[in-house]
C-alpha cells in the first residue's frame, strides 16, 4: 500500500523532536509527495523547529500533568479535555493511514484518538524507562520500538521491537574527518580533546564545575571544547573575561556537532536519550552526567544502562564539582581503559535505527 497521509505527534524537547523528525524524513525518502502532519504541544519547541525543517504543525493546548493538586490541576484537566476534542478533529479531517507518536505531551491525546478510531498506531520510546504519556498509549497501540533492552516491565511485550533511536546522518558522515574539525575549531595538532556539552540550553551544575576547573584545565595539555548553552553563554564570558586559557574554546552553540564528535577523544554530557545514541553512533567514551531535573529520573537510568555494560561512566550531578575534570583528565590519559569504554559503547550502536521504525510503519500498512 502506498503511504500518502502520516501524523507524528509528540516534542517538548529536541529529544523528542529530533527522532521524529528523522522518521519524517526517511518516510519521505521512501514515499516522495507524501504528506506528513505533525501535532505538538503549543508553546513548546516543536512549534518553531518542526516549521524550520519544512513540515506542517498544529499545536495542542495540553501541558504536562502537575506535581502537585491546585489551580494546576484543574488547568491541566481544562487543556486535556480541549486537546482530546481538537485531537479526534484532526483525525477526522486529515484521515491519517498511520499516526506515530514520540512521546511528550501532544502524543497523548493524538495517539488516543487515532486508536480509536481504528487508525493503526505506532509509538517510540527513546529511554530506558517509559514515559507515563507512553505507558499508558502502549495499552492501545499495535507496535512500540525501543531503544533498551528489557522494556516489558513497562509494555506487553508482543508489541516491542527494539531499534534504537534515529539520529542526525550526518554524524556519521563526518566522523573520520578530524583535520577539518581540528581546523574548525582552532585546535592544536596534534592533540587529546575533550567534548564538553549540557544541550542546546546548557546546563548550570556542568558549567559551575567547569568554571571551577579553569585552572586545572590550563595546566594540561588538553584541548576542550566547551558549549555552555544559550542561558548561561554570556554570564560565563563576563566571569572570564580574558583569564580564558589557550586550550579552552567556549561556545554558546554548537552548530557542527558533527565536527565537534570528530574532534572530540571523549566526551562529557548529560544522559538525554537522543545524546546517548548518538555517542553510541560515533563511539565516543563518555562521563555521563545525568540531570536531576527530568521526568521520573529518567536521565540517570539511561546512564546506569551504559555504565552497567562498561560502556560509560557516570557521575551524580552532586559530585562533579569534585569529581568531573579531573576523572576526564584521568581518563582521556589511560588508553587502555578508554579504548575498552569506545569498544563497549559502539556495541551498542544501532545505525538503521530510522530505517526500522519505518519498516514497522510499513508491516502495519499491510
Amino acid at each position: 500500500m502506498k503511504l500518502k497521509k502520516v501524523i507524528i505527534s509528540g516534542g517538548g524537547t529536541g529529544g523528542h523532536i529530533f527522532p521524529a523528525l528523522a522518521i519524517a524524513n526517511e518516510i519521505g525518502r521512501r514515499y516522495p509527495g507524501v504528506e506528513i502532519l505533525f501535532v505538538g504541544a503549543l508553546d513548546r519547541m516543536e512549534m518553531e523547529k518542526v516549521p524550520a525543517a519544512g513540515y506542517k504543525i498544529i499545536g495542542l493546548p495540553v501541558t504536562g500533568f502537575p506535581r502537585k493538586p491546585g489551580m494546576k490541576m484543574i488547568t491541566f484537566v481544562v487543556r486535556l479535555m480541549k486537546s482530546n476534542k481538537l485531537a479526534k478533529k484532526i483525525i477526522n479531517q486529515f484521515k491519517p493511514q498511520i499516526a506515530i507518536g514520540v512521546g511528550g505531551f501532544a502524543s497523548g491525546p493524538l495517539l488516543r484518538a487515532a486508536a480509536n478510531k481504528g487508525v493503526p498506531t505506532l509509538i517510540q520510546e527513546q529511554n530506558s524507562y517509559a514515559g507515563i504519556t507512553n505507558k499508558l498509549l502502549g495499552k492501545k497501540v499495535q507496535t512500540i520500538c525501543v531503544a533498551y533492552e528489557n522494556m516489558a516491565r513497562y509494555f506487553p511485550s508482543q508489541k516491542i521491537v527494539l531499534t534504537g533511536n534515529p539520529v542526525r546522518a550526518s554524524l556519521l558522515e563526518q566522523i573520520e574527518n578530524k583535520q577539518e574539525a581540528f581546523d574548525y575549531f582552532k585546535l592544536k595538532k596534534p592533540g587529546k580533546v575533550i567534548l564538553v556539552v549540557g544541550g542546546s540550553l546548557g546546563a548550570r551544575s556542568v558549567n559551575n564545575a567547569m568554571l571551577k576547573n579553569i585552572p586545572l584545565i590550563a595546566d594540561t595539555d588538553v584541548e576542550v571544547i566547551w558549549q555552555t548553552g544559550s542561558i548561561y553563554y554570556r554570564g560565563i564570558m563576563d566571569k572570564m573575561k580574558d583569564a580564558i586559557p589557550s586550550n579552552l574554546h567556549i561556545h554558546e552553540f554548537l552548530s557542527r556537532m558533527d565536527l565537534a564528535y570528530a574532534a572530540a577523544d571523549m566526551v562529557i554530557s548529560r544522559a538525554g536519550a537522543g545524546t546517548i545514541s548518538e555517542l553510541c553512533l560515533v563511539g565516543k567514551p563518555a562521563i555521563l552526567v545525568p540531570s536531576p531535573n527530568v521526568a521520573e529520573d529518567h536521565q540517570t537510568k539511561n546512564a546506569r544502562a551504559l555504565a552497567d555494560k562498561g560502556a560509560a561512566l557516570m557521575i551524580p550531578d552532586s559530585e562533579i564539582d569534585e569529581k568531573l575534570l579531573p576523572e576526564a583528565i584521568r581518563l582521556i590519559n589511560t588508553p587502555e581503559e578508554h579504548n575498552e569504554f569506545s569498544k563497549n559503547i559502539k556495541l551498542l550502536a544501532r545505525p538503521k535505527a530510522t530505517q526500522h521504525i519505518v519498516d514497522e510503519v510499513e508491516k502495519l500498512l499491510k
